[in-house]
């Protein structure tokens, strides 16, 4: 029987009797791929501290590598007070030192996002979820871990020539969004589990805890201890707001790496809703019709947007950045729109849409939640990442010397 479907049907076995079963037997040479991100638009609410990997909790005895994280001068609370002045001078110096990235640097990802987007979004049944940046990420700490034709399916997908150039491009990428000044919290973590019968390369952790502020950590992968470790290190750095999904991740026995990447985003709107213009009325779901709170405002001058197959308005953060909001054409759907690629490439390729006016916009948005939970090996394997989850051509010989392939990949948003 083939490795992996030994490894499947391992997956219907509770851990506490695989574990019974497997005490004094070797570990199977597995790497389990966690994803997780969470992202939050906060209206009026109190920014949280820093929220640091698990290299400065109680499980850091089993570090093996730590990054060293940038440090940024925070918002003054009154930039109109007698040292405001200055306060707010280094807090802008700062902001230059850190977002001062090369122009252009992210340009050749626009073939990654217009191909991925469509992919993990594909389901018009449900809610979905997916942060473009957080699965670059990962992609990226998993090339370093690669050789062969593994790492080059994953160059391929970066449009890097090389793992040097990625490399470089992950850290611009990484640099250009991590922001913790008290005004905007948006926190980028990466890290590596090793198990302590797993012999890896200490240069290969160095360069992940160097080039992509990845902690790595070693030890009884599998066991009570490591699984709380790695859902407590999910929970600080998504901000507890996955805390449901995280609470089912564990590594079994069989795990000898895993690998986490998150993203943490909590800013403020640029103007908020007015609570007493909520109204309740119907939102027209693909379910059914339900009735829902929806906030409402005016947006005096717009402006409007609008494409091939769609209209567009954005709503501002105080940040700087925008949320966008989309709506297909009518006898258009929101798998169409993703289909066309239109949006994608004008949102994202151009920043916005060319065509626009200046008109009064109504705006009536439904409050929501929305979380999602998804195995994104199918998603991968659609945009061209195979040889990473077969032990018969998987190449993880940059890590470890030891048989490896990748036997799941979950990403989880909010």
């Amino acid at each position: 029987m083939k490795k992996e479907r030994i490894e499947k049907a391992m997956d219907y076995i509770s851990d506490d009797k695989l574990a019974e079963a497997l005490e004094t037997k070797k570990k199977k040479h597995t790497f389990r791929w966690v994803s997780a991100v969470a992202a939050v638009l906060a209206v009026a609410i109190t920014l949280s501290a820093l929220l640091w990997p698990a290299a400065t909790t109680a499980h850091a005895e089993g570090l093996v590598a730590a990054p060293e994280y940038p440090q940024m001068a925070k918002y003054p609370l009154d930039p109109n007070s007698p040292d405001g002045y200055e306060e707010y001078e280094k807090w802008w110096d700062s902001q230059r030192a850190q977002y001062g990235q090369p122009l252009g640097y992210g340009d050749n990802l626009y073939d990654f996002y217009q191909k991925s987007i469509p992919v993990f979004l594909a389901d018009g049944e449900k809610n979905a979820v997916y942060s473009p940046v957080n699965v670059y990420m990962a992609l990226a700490l998993l090339a370093e871990t690669a050789d062969g034709n593994t790492r080059q399916q994953i160059l391929d997908l970066l449009n890097a020539d090389s793992i040097e150039s990625l490399r470089t491009q992950a850290g611009h990428m990484w640099n250009a969004h991590y922001c913790d000044d008290d005004a905007t919290t948006l926190l980028l973590a990466n890290s590596l589990w090793l198990d302590d019968t797993l012999n890896y390369k200490q240069a290969t952790a160095d360069i992940l805890a160097k080039d992509y502020y990845a902690s790595v950590f070693h030890g009884d992968l599998g066991s009570d201890a490591m699984n709380k470790a790695l859902q407590d290190w999910l929970n600080e750095n998504t901000g507890g707001l996955l805390k449901e999904q995280v609470a089912g991740q564990t590594m079994g026995p069989q795990t000898l790496l895993a690998l986490a990447s998150t993203i943490y985003y909590k800013v403020k709107w640029n103007s908020e809703f007015w609570e007493e213009l909520n109204t309740e009325d119907v939102f027209h779901a693909p379910s059914g019709d339900k009735t829902v709170t929806y906030m409402n405002t005016c947006l005096t001058y717009g402006p409007y947007y609008y494409g091939e197959d769609y209209g567009a308005v954005s709503l501002r953060l105080e940040d700087g950045s925008r949320m966008w909001l989309i709506l297909p054409d009518e006898g258009c759907t929101p798998a169409d729109i993703l289909k066309s690629g239109h949006a994608v490439k004008d949102l994202l390729v151009e920043g916005e849409p060319a065509n626009n006016t200046s008109v009064m916009v109504n705006l009536s948005l439904p409050k929501f939640d929305v979380t999602a939970k998804n195995d994104i090996i199918p998603a991968l394997k659609t945009i061209g990442i195979t040889d990473a989850f077969s032990s018969y051509t998987a190449d993880f010989s940059s890590v470890s010397d030891d048989p490896l392939f990748v036997s799941g990949a979950e990403h989880a948003a909010r």
